[in-house]
């Protein structure tokens, strides 16, 4: 059984050491002096490993249990908890100096509250694999716009365009730390504009309004599997993001209350985001449950069940539906924001759906829950004008 805090705050030590169980691999390790320990026990590298999480009640069972989803979170994406927590303790404890790699471990140290734990370890990745070799000893101060275009040169050569720009925009954001912190008086990245060459524009096929009827009626005759059939039915419904949709939880879903509550940590930006479920994306949650209800994923790999299931799983899906280079699971989320643009609803309520990052902090902190009344009004539109087209397809095939 789960932990309470009144369990927590009761319990009393003993001459020996003992365990209080959580689940999922959690645990509250009593020691006999009183102290309350938090640990996870994991396997990593087919290696049983324990993974400390911090002392009670400096750490609370909530807190806790945050720390095991973004443990969970780091052993899906196929990294080790231990060797990632290890790594941030490194960033922290660096002496900062006036280097670019020490100006970086600072700069990145501090973003980690805003990012994905997967998307602060690939920006860190890509900066020691790609500047610090040539620029990580240098002086922020000293280093040149010429110096930083020849590292990035090289980046380009190898056919890289798009992890060049993406390079050149981490640096500046380092740059503008630097300035801030008064380690550099100016930012040599805006020298560099169009000095790079032009990146390839990533471009998601939707569907067009007119195709939806029968891209319909070929997915509900859709022979393959049924759990993909279902989970391409609800990215239509909800219009999430491809890995929202494919890590969703049924922790995450609210039956009672008609929602779908995605958390900060699986969130691009990390910020709570509220999905208000239509009836028709209540039914096919239903057809789901009875596949998968009793795993921890929505989509459970059938290799691994312990992970969900590939973004290949639902390309492949379309392409054996005749969609090949014609529309992506992305794409749904344009097809629903022209649609329902061009039918009149605001274009707040469809970019607050639509979880686009929110660049002023101060609305972030409550945005989660922003139009909510008018965005669970448009869904439920949206999941009737998705039933209503395929009853009209089907209807001409009579």
């Amino acid at each position: 059984m789960p932990l309470t805090d009144i369990q927590i705050k009761s319990v009393k030590p003993l001459q020996k050491p003992y365990k209080l169980t959580d689940g999922e691999g959690m645990f509250l390790y009593i020691h006999p002096s009183g102290s309350k320990y938090w640990r996870l026990k994991y396997r990593f590298g087919n290696k049983e490993k324990l993974l400390a999480l911090g002392i009670y009640p400096e750490i609370s069972l909530f807190m806790a249990r945050q720390k095991r989803a973004e443990a969970k979170e780091l052993l899906i994406s196929g990294i080790d908890p231990s060797t990632y927590k290890k790594e941030q303790k490194l960033i922290s404890s660096l002496k900062l100096g006036n280097t670019f790699e020490e100006i970086a471990y600072d700069w990145h140290s501090k973003q980690k509250d805003r990012w994905t734990e997967r998307y602060g370890i690939h920006t860190w990745k890509r900066l020691k694999a790609d500047l610090f070799s040539e620029l990580g000893n240098k002086s922020i101060k000293d280093l040149t716009a010429l110096q930083l275009l020849s590292v990035l040169r090289k980046v380009e050569a190898r056919g890289a365009i798009e992890i060049a720009h993406r390079l050149l925009q981490t640096t500046g954001q380092i740059f503008r730390y630097a300035v801030a912190i008064g380690k550099a008086e100016r930012d040599i990245s805006h020298d560099l504009r169009g000095a790079l060459k032009t990146r390839k524009k990533i471009s998601f096929k939707s569907l067009k309004e007119n195709e939806l009827p029968e891209f319909l009626t070929k997915l509900n005759n859709y022979d393959g599997e049924l759990q993909t059939k279902l989970a391409l039915m609800m990215a239509l419904l909800t219009f999430v993001r491809t890995t929202e949709l494919r890590g969703a939880r049924w922790e995450e879903i609210d039956f009672d209350k008609a929602e779908w509550r995605l958390p900060a940590t699986r969130m691009k930006m990390r910020e709570l985001h509220i999905v208000p479920l239509s009836t028709q994306t209540l039914l096919v949650l239903k057809e789901i449950q009875a596949i998968s209800g009793n795993r921890e994923f929505l989509f459970p790999n059938r290799n691994n069940p312990q992970t969900f299931i590939s973004e290949n799983t639902l390309l492949y899906a379309l392409y054996r539906m005749g969609y090949h280079s014609r529309a992506t699971v992305h794409g749904f989320r344009a097809t629903a924001s022209t649609i329902l643009n061009e039918n009149g609803y605001r274009a707040d309520v469809i970019e607050r759906q639509l979880a686009h990052a929110e660049r002023n902090k101060v609305r972030a902190s409550y945005n989660h829950a922003e139009y909510l009344p008018e965005r669970r009004q448009m869904m439920q539109k949206w999941g009737d004008y998705l039933e209503n087209l395929r009853k009209f397809r089907n209807s001409l095939g009579n």
